[in-house]
């Protein structure tokens, strides 16, 4: 099975501060070689807000997006 360490750098959606990561990759997709874009969720250390890393194993950074947490429904109220 293949494996690789990537290192990513990037800007978090909500308050712009620059991100660096290194991520451990593993499994069938690699074989696809160039054709491979993976995706992982990665918390922002000073806003918490979440950001969804779309990246490539050379490194190459595709997209990055804000996670939107689960909407909660408005409960009725008791009158």
């Amino acid at each position: 099975m293949m494996e690789l360490n990537v290192s990513l750098s990037f800007e978090c959606c909500s308050c712009d501060h620059e991100i660096g990561v290194t991520l451990k990759c593993e499994g069938k997709g690699l074989a696809a070689g160039l054709r491979t874009v993976a995706a992982v969720n990665i918390p922002c250390p000073m806003c918490r807000a979440v950001n969804q890393l779309c990246f490539e194993p050379s490194g190459r950074v595709r997209a990055v997006w804000p996670v939107k947490g689960p909407r909660h429904l408005p409960e009725p109220s008791v009158n």
